[in-house]
């Protein structure tokens, strides 16, 4: 048993400033009160008021919370009172250690009305204080610890209750230490023989592979060192009921489980954690879709983390949590992180959520007026993280969050059963599909292979998942659609301009409008977004009622910049045409016109009082035809050199010269000069016939080309 000196010091090592003469009036009342009483053991009953505290002192809490558990008991079980606990200790501590007493007279487990109501009762008051349920998990915890004295009925009585209530209760105020040992030492008496076939499982398991954890950690510092990291891991073996749980839900056995070791990394600042995630990966590979940001979005009890699980030594997968000392603190203590004390003083922890929400929404269900009965039956259901558990026809459990609906339901199980979702039995009984599922039914999905998700599903799914899978599933529904109408638009108006519509020559269309490929065009053809005449005009340029053939005219100026007088020519190395960015080079005999990319510029970077700023004559395109070369990669069969001559033509452009520089049996490579306008009628030209079947690719080269118009 704990002595008094030894209690006090515990408290003092992080309050330092704690009112010792309070604590030790305590501690001898309590002590008094006790003397003549002992517990099933034999042991003397006030050392269960001081493990009780022990407890607390390890969650830093305040004086009065400590003094509250070491008479916690006093008012239930000793002649002391509410009144002569006030005034021997104050009012807060008389509340505080009356509301525990409430608590602990509640038969939770009852279904008679008025214990129902009594909870209610005791949830109001509650709400006023959490610290009152934070003594009574600690007081629940010591008694789960010292259970074995107790007979067998009584100790599964009190098992089931810790495992129903208090357990999902320290979960929900997000104490998850406190919750796991809860968990763990009602689950040894619950189900003793599947505790102890798991612990042999794992001791099987370390004679097999060996003790990971210490190999595991070293690895995992070693990485964080690397990246420059300072960090504190922590490696355990799961707990056995939590290594149960999963093996129950996912309906696998223990050598099918993949992440039986979990790490901690507490790290110094929020960035430390996404550097350690990086850290992590790099050293091990990560098990797809199991990455969760706890950090950027919170759970509502407050718990914030990075979790990963990656395939570590010998294929063994690992769970890693990363976070900082902050999170750990809010992560192990939960709500008690309200009142906890850092370095002597009340500290306020960032990541703390305020304790008394959950309880004022209760509270505010009170005043509701529910039945008794149905507020206990919210309240249980409400602990277990807002989620609902309910039962496929085989008995498996599939976990959702509150206020899910069959549809949501269906999509936990697979993606295909939701979509052909047409109703749904649950408990046996046809039911609508917006119904909001409750704990422990039994759901049945009623399928129709021809259903499709509809949009007022939207309105009835809550999870993300079946909502993503509703989206997904609508937009392909309409998308498949759109397609369909927009082949048939196209296809008439090809029709209408006399002119063939292959897929070669919608892909032309869909890379020249920006659309990702054929099917993208076609979409946007059938929703509207783009006009069948606009992809038709894409590929075959309208020739706007004939456009004039340009006037040679020798003295014409096509370009502005050069001194009258003086001789110019278009350099072979580019050929530039109207349209393209041009630069004059002033050298013997004249100025030589460039294109601005060419790449014989860079020969004249250090003459730059050489270089003349040009550009075209507004009406350059009517003065002179002007060559550009392009280059094509074509199907080597019979009149196609003919139909290429024909598609040229009917762009008006003349063909200067034609030369093949690579045939085989398959294709042949070609250089092509052409008599055009400008840019944009080149491009029109190479747009026509990159969209023919028999055409590989069309580009414009920069190789050189013959000259065929000057000015002065």
């Amino acid at each position: 048993m704990i002595r008094q000196f030894e209690l006090v010091e515990r408290v003092r090592a992080y309050n330092p400033e704690a009112d010792e003469a309070l604590l030790n009036r305590a501690y001898v009342y309590g002590a008094k009160a006790h003397a003549t009483q002992t517990r099933a053991s034999g042991e003397p009953y006030f050392g269960h008021p001081l493990e009780v505290a022990a407890i607390l002192t390890d969650l830093r809490l305040d004086d009065a919370t400590i003094v509250t558990a070491l008479l916690h008991d006093t008012i239930e079980d000793t002649t002391a009172t509410r009144e002569e606990i006030e005034k021997l200790f104050g009012a807060e501590i008389a509340q505080l250690v009356d509301g525990v007493t409430k608590l602990t007279r509640l038969e939770l487990t009852s279904k008679e009305a008025a214990q129902a109501e009594n909870f209610r009762k005791l949830l109001v008051a509650m709400s006023r204080d959490v610290r009152v349920l934070l003594v009574k998990l600690a007081d629940r915890l010591h008694n789960m610890r010292t259970l074995s004295a107790l007979r067998d009925d009584k100790r599964q009585r009190i098992a089931r209750e810790t495992m129903d209530i208090y357990a999902p209760l320290a979960g929900r105020m997000g104490m998850q230490r406190m919750r796991e040992e809860l968990e763990d030492l009602s689950f040894d008496v619950l189900n003793a023989e599947a505790r102890t076939s798991i612990m042999r499982r794992f001791i099987k398991l370390r004679q097999e592979t060996g003790d990971l954890i210490p190999l595991v950690t070293r690895q995992i510092e070693e990485a964080l060192y690397d990246a420059k990291t300072p960090a504190i891991v922590q490696g355990r073996e799961k707990r056995p009921f939590s290594i149960w749980r999963k093996m129950e839900e996912k309906g696998v056995g223990f050598s099918q489980l993949s992440d039986i070791y979990g790490f901690r990394v507490i790290v110094d600042s929020e960035e430390d954690c996404y550097r350690a995630l990086g850290a992590v990966h790099r050293r091990w590979r990560v098990v797809p879709e199991r990455i969760k940001d706890y950090i950027s979005g919170p759970k509502s009890n407050g718990y914030r983390s990075l979790h990963t699980t990656v395939s570590g030594p010998n294929a063994m997968r690992v769970e890693i949590q990363i976070r900082t000392r902050e999170m750990h603190e809010v992560a192990e203590q939960g709500v008690a992180a309200h009142w906890a004390y850092r370095d002597g003083k009340r500290s306020r922890n960032p990541f703390a959520v305020d304790p008394f929400t959950w309880l004022r929404e209760l509270a505010e269900r009170v005043e509701k007026g529910d039945p008794p009965q149905e507020f206990l039956e919210h309240v249980k259901l409400d602990m277990f993280y807002d989620q609902v558990f309910c039962f496929t026809p085989k008995g498996d459990v599939i976990p959702l969050p509150r206020g899910a609906t069959p549809i949501d339901f269906a999509y936990a199980i697979h993606t295909r059963i939701g979509d052909s979702c047409v109703g749904a039995k649950i408990d046996g009984r046809r039911a609508p599909l917006w119904t909001r599922l409750r704990n422990g039914q039994a759901v049945e999905i009623i399928r129709a292979d021809a259903q499709r998700p509809s949009p007022v599903w939207m309105d009835m799914a809550v999870t993300g998942r079946a909502r993503s899978a509703i989206r997904r599933a609508l937009r392909e529904d309409a998308r498949d659609e759109n397609i369909r109408l927009g082949r048939e638009i196209v296809r008439q108006a090809f029709e209408r301009r006399g002119k063939s519509v292959t897929d070669k020559a919608l892909e032309t269309a869909a890379r020249k409008l920006g659309r990702g490929g054929l099917d993208d065009l076609l979409e946007a053809l059938g929703a509207g977004d783009v006009s069948g005449r606009r992809v038709v005009e894409t590929v075959y340029p309208p020739d706007h009622g004939g456009a004039p053939e340009p006037r040679v005219e020798p003295d014409a100026p096509t370009v502005r910049g050069v001194r009258k007088g003086v001789s110019m020519r278009f350099g072979d190395c580019c050929h530039p045409i109207p349209g393209d960015r041009i630069v004059g080079i002033q050298e013997r005999g004249g100025v030589t016109v460039h294109a601005i990319d060419c790449a014989r510029l860079a020969e004249h970077e250090d003459a730059l009082d050489r270089w003349l700023d040009l550009r075209w004559d507004e009406d350059a395109d009517q003065f002179a035809t002007h060559v550009a070369r392009i280059e094509l990669v074509l199907a080597n069969e019979p009149g196609m050199l003919a139909r290429i001559c024909a598609l040229i033509a009917e762009q008006r452009a003349n063909i200067d010269y034609l030369m093949t520089t690579e045939r085989n049996s398959d294709f042949m490579r070609m250089l092509v000069d052409l008599e055009v306008r400008d840019v944009k009628h080149l491009s029109g030209i190479v747009t026509v016939l990159e969209a023919q079947p028999m055409v590989s690719t069309a580009t414009r080269s920069r190789a050189r080309a013959a000259v065929l118009a000057s000015g002065a």
